[in-house]
């Protein structure tokens, strides 16, 4: 199977263009540990609350593990002719990260352990709320996902979010902690065929302006 990995960048303008959701890939281009691994490490860079960093991945990779996600999936077929298949799982216990957050910017002198502990007080609060931690989980988790699909686009990766697959089924089978919910799997892969055409609702459409 050929390996690809692309190092050429991209105008970010152009990669908001580019990114479209593709369906369809070929099954016989493959991609390293080390090129998912890049667009991982750039992923991180996301933003979240407090810098908790509500998220985790698992990453599908290789054609048996994706055959064991296929009918969690329901049977799509850019499951299994992907290069890879990666499960995007919100955080819910994110408030676990504070000390391995913080301690560092203390350690270094960037932040006070007076400001540290205020901090502390403030996210132990909010995860007192299930419904906090459930709310945040995946809306941070889904600031990682579309990164990554740009980091993706970026290296010229064609990508696709899915919804559409039994959670439950997934937990069971790839034996994911109670910590984690899973959010979406992204595909990636190289496109045979264009994405579908879609159309973008008019920005007057979407907006409400507030000015006083």
């Amino acid at each position: 199977m050929a390996n690809t990995t692309s190092t050429s960048a991209k105008d970010f303008f152009a990669v908001i263009h580019e990114r479209q959701s593709v369906r369809k890939y070929d099954p016989n281009v493959s991609i390293s540990k080390e090129e998912l691994r890049d667009i991982i490490e750039m992923t991180e860079k996301a933003p979240s609350a407090w810098n908790l960093q509500h998220w985790h991945f698992v990453i599908i990779h290789g054609k048996e593990a994706q055959q064991r996600l296929y009918p969690i999936a329901n049977y799509q077929q850019q499951v299994v002719d992907a290069s890879a298949v990666i499960a995007v799982l919100g955080d819910l216990e994110a408030h676990k990260n504070t000390d391995a957050v913080y301690d560092p910017l203390v350690k270094e002198g960037a932040m006070s352990q007076e400001i540290k502990e205020r901090i502390t007080q403030q996210i132990e609060a909010a995860y007192q709320n299930k419904q906090y931690a459930r709310d945040a989980a995946f809306s941070n988790a889904s600031l990682a996902a579309m990164q990554l699909m740009l980091v993706a686009t970026a290296k010229g990766w064609a990508t696709c979010p899915i919804g559409g697959f039994n959670a439950e089924q997934f937990q069971q089978e790839f034996h994911i902690p109670d910590r984690y919910i899973p959010v979406m799997l992204i595909t990636i892969g190289k496109s045979i065929a264009p994405a579908r055409r879609t159309t973008r609702l008019p920005v007057e459409t979407v907006t409400t302006w507030v000015e006083r």
